[in-house]
């Protein structure tokens, strides 16, 4: 697989027609409930502008499977117990978290329910769940458009809701908080690409957020 930067990447009209060709406003429209629970609505739009610029560095990839896998990986969220969210969600030992586990099969259940009926085939749909099941809780991706879903959906915590809203879940300061993404998070970069827009995030967040003073 070749990786490419940020710089590499050919963002023409023509190349952003090719990558992008389905409007997904009917799906995004399905899942307004599910988009009303632990900061959805701010999470997944974030993180699918990532995984749309992640699809335009490598062509390779299903851009369609890309963006409705990120549309829908964190859906789940909200058919699990709320109260448990952020006590077990993103306590001590959060990456293994029973509730991690059920909120994968959640958004898999959600997306075999609503993309048939958006017109989905039987092979797309399980292509969007391999990836959704396991984004969180799978220490490796399977494919080209896993990685880039894995990708943008840390991509989106440099930003600074991202990081105004984890710091909080994770009962951290802002400045901790950007301290653990360069630590923690960074590392767990798959692309090239993915790394090069985090580590420019990041900055230009540490920055607006006056981390260095605060």
């Amino acid at each position: 697989m070749t990786l490419q930067t940020v710089h590499d990447v050919d963002t023409s009209p023509i190349r952003q027609a090719d990558a992008l060709l389905t409007d997904l406003d009917p799906l995004w429209r399905a899942v307004t409930t599910e988009m009303r629970t632990r900061g959805n609505d701010i999470h997944v739009p974030i993180s699918f502008a990532f995984a749309e610029r992640l699809c335009l560095v490598y062509p390779e990839a299903d851009a369609l499977v890309v963006r409705v896998a990120i549309l829908l990986h964190d859906t789940g969220w909200a058919r699990v117990d709320e109260t448990k969210i952020v006590s077990e969600g993103f306590g001590a030992n959060w990456r293994q978290a029973d509730i991690r586990f059920e909120h994968e099969q959640r958004g898999c259940e959600i997306a075999r329910e609503v993309l048939p009926g958006l017109g989905y085939s039987a092979e797309f749909v399980t292509r969007v769940t391999d990836i959704i099941d396991g984004h969180d809780t799978r220490p490796v991706s399977h494919s080209i458009e896993d990685s880039l879903v894995r990708d943008a959906d840390r991509l989106w915590r440099f930003t600074t809701a991202g990081i105004a809203l984890a710091s909080g879940w994770f009962g951290r300061s802002p400045s901790s908080y950007c301290a653990r993404l360069r630590t923690e998070i960074l590392p767990e970069l798959i692309t090239a690409a993915g790394l090069e827009m985090a580590v420019s995030e990041l900055e230009r967040s540490e920055s607006l957020l006056r981390i260095g003073v605060l």
